[in-house]
């Protein structure tokens, strides 16, 4: 029988229940600030076992996924083919909607073994087909971002329509991330080239001059019309954060003469920035806006096409953000649209905590980071920003050349494996590929390795108990906001202390997932929305697997036909130890799978 008691938390943070796993014994109370029920369940709840409420009893010809990759070695990697099981179940209210991938994780390494850190694609010549683009979400693409700097709308759009096709005929969730290029210093196409090597001691031409014809040899455009008068001979030029370095030799009216001292690989759109003894040269170029008239109609078109995320580059401040919400809810009314700020500049850096306050999301965009402040600062700022994000519930993604190796080879340094690990030990929600993906010669493997990495690491953190306790501020701004928030850090506690399978949330906005997300709790997040592009978004953030399922207020009902539907699929078996929340109803329910 099913026993309820009133739980009395304080006014402290996650409190303290201690007890052993399986044990459903009653907890003690403390005095009171506020209260919410708290179900303790030793018989569960009991599916109907009628066939007329029963939508998946033995009778039912609904069709589920079946793995076909069992051996793989634990991998959890579900063959392209298998994905073509992929069938929806009945009706939309008897029906519920699970990653592929996921789903076959789930079933070959069990609630624990599943992966937490959630993996972002650049989109490119590379990547870009659909038999590619299937391939990278077989092997656990969440996001698929669109770089506005490269590509012309219409092949964007051709990407947007391959994925959204993923999504619903092979059962995928993968979200999809608009970037835009920003107002900072670039190089142009390269005369439509892909790529161009620059070696040691070659002179090369920086123009802003528009050519009519093809480019001259050697030649590089730049889209910035102050930079002859800007630049002074003996500053130091940097492409793509470092990656090619040149020395201006002379200046010629509009041309910039200069000579490559560090040899390497030119790529289209590169950001360029340039030093004088030792400092970064900002002059007007501080001045420019941070979203460019370009900007403005990649925008508009991004929420034409109904895009999950919109990324800004080189953020100044907060306001930036605020100015783009307010012209996406006056564009788009109803829309969802997420802000991701990219922390790529000094400007960043010193307006951060606003800037992540007013955003959606961040980005830690380490490449040209790198090229605004001393590298050796960029790992401090890094951990500075995964951890503010944390703490403000904001999901965040650690960005560029986390396998930059990969582009050209095979295999990753060790020092890049060792990169990533220490990403995902600072318990990121998101690492994403750039080039290695977008125009590299391996993406699939690129993948593989981050989701390799992510899974090990994960794991030991796990074995280890490698705990390391974080203060969470309030970010709620109201009384009941307040409740949601401890019920999440009980909850999380609870999961931990109890060693849980897994803790159900239903969730309408997404909000009380992502809070249980900021909590970090050994067991796996089963977060239950009706909306698919809230269920995408939350495809973004740690530890969170999104479903998509009607539900009701009746929190037992919503339980009876979850167990029903996951069960069918060999998701969960009797048994299992679940906790279970929802942000329609104050409560925290713990209970064994019947």
């Amino acid at each position: 029988m099913t026993q309820s008691l009133q739980l009395f938390t304080s006014s402290t943070r996650s409190p303290g229940i201690s007890l052993p796993r399986r044990s459903l014994s009653k907890p003690s109370s403390s005095s009171a600030a506020f209260r919410f029920p708290f179900s303790f369940s030793k018989s569960s709840i009991r599916a109907s076992s009628s066939p007329d409420l029963n939508p998946l009893s033995s009778s039912s010809t609904s069709q589920v996924l079946v793995s076909e990759n069992g051996s793989s070695s634990g991998t959890g990697v579900v063959s392209s083919s298998a994905t073509k099981e992929f069938v929806s179940l009945a009706s939309d209210s008897t029906s519920i909607d699970v990653d592929a991938v996921t789903e076959a994780e789930l079933k070959e390494n069990g609630f624990r073994s599943t992966r937490r850190t959630k993996l972002v694609c650049t989109i490119g010549p590379a990547s870009c087909g659909f038999e590619q683009l299937e391939a990278l979400a077989v092997g656990g693409m969440n996001v698929a971002r669109i770089n506005m700097c490269h590509g012309t709308r219409e092949w964007h759009r051709t990407v947007i329509e391959y994925v959204r096709r993923l999504n619903d005929e092979k059962g995928y969730a993968v979200a999809i991330m608009m970037d835009t290029e920003g107002s900072e210093i670039h190089m142009g196409d390269l005369g439509g080239a892909s790529s161009a090597k620059a070696e040691d001691g070659e002179i090369w031409t920086f123009s802003v001059r528009a050519f009519d014809s093809t480019l001259p040899e050697r030649t590089i455009n730049v889209n910035y019309e102050g930079f002859a008068e800007d630049v002074r001979v003996g500053d130091d030029l940097l492409v793509d954060g470092g990656m090619v370095r040149f020395e201006v030799i002379e200046k010629i009216g509009p041309d910039v003469k200069c000579l490559c001292t560090d040899p390497g690989l030119l790529l289209p759109r590169a950001n360029l920035t340039f030093w004088r003894d030792g400092h970064l040269v900002r002059e007007r170029n501080a001045m420019l806006p941070t979203i460019s008239s370009k900007d403005w109609l990649d925008i508009d078109f991004g929420i034409a096409e109904g895009v999950d995320f919109i990324a800004i580059s080189f953020v100044k401040s907060a306001e930036v953000i605020k100015h783009l919400k307010s012209y996406i809810a006056a564009r788009s009314r109803g829309s969802d649209i997420s802000i991701i700020a990219k922390i790529e500049s000094l400007d960043s850096l010193k307006n951060l905590e606003e800037i992540i306050v007013a955003s959606d999301g961040a980005m830690v965009a380490r490449g040209d980071l790198g090229a605004q402040i001393p590298l050796e600062q960029v790992p401090s700022v890094q951990q500075k920003v995964v951890q503010l994000c944390r703490q403000l519930n904001k999901p965040v993604i650690v960005a560029s050349q986390l396998l930059e190796s990969m582009i050209e080879y095979p295999t990753p340094t060790r020092a890049e494996v060792a990169d990533v690990s220490e990403a995902v030990r600072q318990r990121s929600d998101a690492l994403m590929l750039s080039g290695e993906s977008a125009m590299g010669q391996y993406p699939d493997k690129a993948l593989a390795v981050l989701r390799s990495v992510s899974l090990r690491i994960e794991k030991w953190w796990r074995d280890e108990k490698r705990h390391e306790p974080m203060e969470l501020p309030e970010v709620g701004s109201s009384f009941s906001d307040t409740i949601l928030e401890e019920i999440c850090n009980s909850a999380a506690k609870m999961a931990n202390n109890l060693e849980v399978d897994a803790i159900f949330v239903y969730t309408t906005s997404g909000h009380m997932a992502s809070l249980l997300s900021r909590c970090r709790p050994d067991c796996p997040i089963f977060a239950f929305t009706s909306t698919t592009s809230v269920r995408r978004r939350l495809n973004l953030q740690w530890g969170l697997i999104p479903f998509r399922l009607s539900f009701s207020d009746d929190m037992e009902n919503n339980l009876n036909k979850t167990f029903l539907l996951l069960k069918a699929r060999n998701l969960i078996k009797s048994g299992d130890l679940v906790i279970a929340v929802s942000d329609m109803l104050q409560s925290i329910q713990v209970m064994n799978v019947p």
